[in-house]
């Protein structure tokens, strides 16, 4: 096996999921990992430290979508849909913990890009905050600070509405929850 087949079967996943919480877009993460290799395989010759090429394939892929993004500002984004969020959940028995695990996909998407990308990369990819830094260009201390304050963005939206009980019940009985 090659050494570009080795490095794509290690980091493909993990570039994919990483790109698909950028561009809430099951395509355009397709197309950024892919040029990600791509660019991997036109300059990764030119990094001294093999042990690297992680780092550097995710730095790579978070500046390819930084290019797409401003290319693509007139257009509006796609949607982080359920069924995009239930592939990028891995599933579990509990079915309320389910629900929530997607509503904190649902929610991540929403995130400016700012606080998105640490996140991800830090939740998602288990990178180290100094690995985030690297790859986002960024001071360590920057990093932290956005994992913090996005953290805290999604805490506020994951109380603001009860998303593991059905909406239609609040609806219909809300008379129940005032005995209750």
């Amino acid at each position: 096996m090659s050494e570009f087949q080795q490095l794509v079967d290690s980091h493909y996943e993990a570039l994919y999921r990483f790109a698909m919480s950028l561009s809430k877009s099951a395509d355009t993460a397709a197309d950024l990992v892919q040029q990600t290799f791509c660019i991997w395989a036109q300059k990764g010759h030119q990094l001294k430290e093999r042990d690297k090429a992680k780092t550097w394939l995710f730095t790579t892929l978070h500046r390819e979508f930084l290019a797409h993004a401003r290319k693509a500002k007139r257009y509006t984004d796609e949607e982080l849909t359920e069924a995009v969020a239930g592939r990028i959940c891995s599933e579990e028995d509990d079915t309320e913990r389910q629900m929530d695990g997607q509503r904190a996909l649902e929610l991540l998407g929403e995130l400016d890009e700012t606080f998105r990308s640490p996140l991800a990369l830090f939740y998602l990819q288990q990178h180290s905050y100094k690995e985030i830094a690297e790859i986002l260009d960024v001071p360590i201390g920057t990093v932290m600070s956005r994992i913090s304050r996005a953290k805290e963005m999604l805490r506020r939206r994951m109380t603001a509405e009860p998303s593991s009980a059905p909406k239609n019940i609040l609806q219909l009985q809300p008379e129940a929850l005032r005995h209750g």
